[in-house]
């Protein structure tokens, strides 16, 4: 008899176990036994191998050092890291996917979707493209700032909200890979040994990178599609720097989409001037206005008229074409309209003066 109850209190406990889905062997997340992982470095290797990287051990009051490894899959780095360390590597915290630019010119379709799979990631990791080897800047800025993952880390939550550099974290790439009548974007940084420095944004024409914003190009595209404000807006033709610039942006479709009218309203401050007129005269103020409008505008629309050209849209005008109680356009009728439409770019600057100081 009390051998029975033995065997059924024994089939209870195994019931409850199956029914729960718990298992004997469960993880161990004790402090002492696990790291987390902050960010993932992902190069070319040889043949079609991915070249994965990360800091090892991460947040952690040791002395650090990165490791690289050659795999055929993304997730094969995470085993293969477990086993150079004491600790167990955890992806919990993993907050950056560091992208090389050959990598990305050739398609991160199956990085995205690995990551996305895997419930233990977030899903705001934030993702970078990076002109230049990554790993050689950590590695030789590691002796000087132990925790420089963190920092970059810090770096792109600070400019999340604030604007002036596009951050996009991994929903977002999602949202726009997948969804019709957009393009996705990414952030676009400059390595070396010494420097780590925002350079621009990273267009893909699906998951392929296919162009890259920078300079004046990308301060267009912050102004118009992003975050729509610069704290400092360079413009070198007119040796002027502008600040605090808000811009409102409106886009009218017309003609069964055949033509659109981009009207772009700038309103901010002129912080420095080395140009020829005087700006404290209204006349030679307006008369610069002009001169800036027109300008802007011609490299606006040469700017539209080039994603034309490469049937991508990263401005994500097709989104414009969305109204109530109306059927969406899909996404091939609008890229073929797209490349074929008249773009109509319209500014109107609103720049307080300096503030003249009589001597």
């Amino acid at each position: 008899m009390e051998h029975f109850k033995i065997t059924i209190f024994t089939s209870i406990i195994f019931s409850v176990i199956l029914i729960t889905g718990c298992s004997p062997f469960n993880e161990n997340n004790q402090i002492e036994e696990i790291a987390p992982v902050i960010f993932w470095s992902i190069e070319e290797g040889e043949g079609e191998k991915f070249k994965m990287s990360t800091i090892m051990p991460p947040l952690i009051a040791e002395k650090k050092q990165i490791y690289t490894l050659e795999v055929d899959l993304i997730k094969e780095s995470g085993k293969e890291f477990n086993l150079k360390n004491y600790r167990e590597l955890k992806v919990g915290q993993l907050r950056i996917i560091v992208i090389n630019e050959e990598v990305a010119r050739k398609g991160i379709k199956t990085l995205i979707n690995t990551l996305l799979a895997d419930p233990d990631i977030s899903q705001r990791l934030y993702l970078v493209v990076v002109s230049g080897s990554f790993n050689e800047y950590i590695s030789n800025q590691l002796e000087q700032h132990e925790k420089i993952d963190y920092f970059f880390y810090r770096m792109l939550k600070h400019y999340e909200n604030k604007g002036e550099i596009t951050v996009v974290n991994l929903h977002q790439f999602m949202k726009n890979l997948y969804a019709p009548l957009s393009d996705p974007v990414l952030p676009l940084f400059k390595a070396d040994n010494e420097n780590l420095a925002y350079n621009g944004t990273a267009v893909f024409k699906e998951d392929k990178l296919v162009d890259t914003m920078t300079e004046m190009d990308e301060q267009i595209f912050q102004l118009i599609n992003n975050h729509r404000y610069l704290k400092y807006f360079k413009v070198p033709a007119f040796s002027l720097l502008g600040g605090h610039i808000h811009s409102k942006v409106d886009v009218e479709f017309e003609n069964n989409y055949k033509s659109v009218s981009v009207q772009v309203d700038l309103e901010g401050k002129i912080e420095d001037y080395l140009g020829e007129k005087d700006l404290t005269k209204q006349d030679e103020l307006d008369a610069l206005t002009q001169e800036m409008e027109s300008h802007l505008e011609k490299q606006t629309k040469q700017l539209l008229n080039k994603y034309q050209d490469k049937k991508v849209d990263p401005f994500h005008m097709g989104k414009h074409t969305l109204k109530p109680f109306e059927r969406p356009i899909n996404d091939k009728e609008w890229i073929n309209k797209w490349e074929q439409m008249e773009i109509n770019v319209d500014y109107n600057l609103k720049l307080s003066p300096l503030n003249h100081v009589d001597s």
